[in-house]
């Protein structure tokens, strides 16, 4: 896993999420910039997935617990989608709250996958 990508991922997990919820209480509902925000994310997770996968046959393993990295991992990448779909069927403000949840939730999960990837748990 390459660090630098994982705190980009989170800084515009972050970004995506914070500008999603504003939009949210301002009353706008969900646009294509938000949409494709998320999208934005669900894409970098799976690249995400692709270094995860390949990472054990370079010699990079997991440091912490694998199984709570790919529970973390298959969660954040399922999240995207369901707040697209959410967000493009009801097409409401508190549409873009949950496209803003959604895309915080997963920054938290990606800081967290970090942890377990790059520092030794005890």
């Amino acid at each position: 896993m390459v660090e630098w990508f994982v705190w980009v991922q989170v800084i515009i997990a972050v970004l995506a999420g914070t500008a999603a919820i504003i939009v949210g209480f301002a009353g706008v509902k969900p646009n294509d910039y938000t949409l494709g925000a998320t999208l934005l994310v669900e894409a970098m997770l799976l690249v995400q997935l692709v270094m995860a996968i390949i990472a054990p046959f370079v010699g990079n393993v997991a440091t912490g617990s694998a199984l709570e990295f790919w529970i973390y991992l298959v969660s954040a990448i399922l999240i995207p989608p369901a707040a697209v779909m959410w967000g493009l069927i009801e097409r409401n403000r508190w549409s873009s709250v949950v496209l803003g949840v959604a895309c915080l939730s997963i920054a938290v999960m990606v800081y967290r996958m970090s942890q377990i990837w790059f520092v030794q748990l005890a």
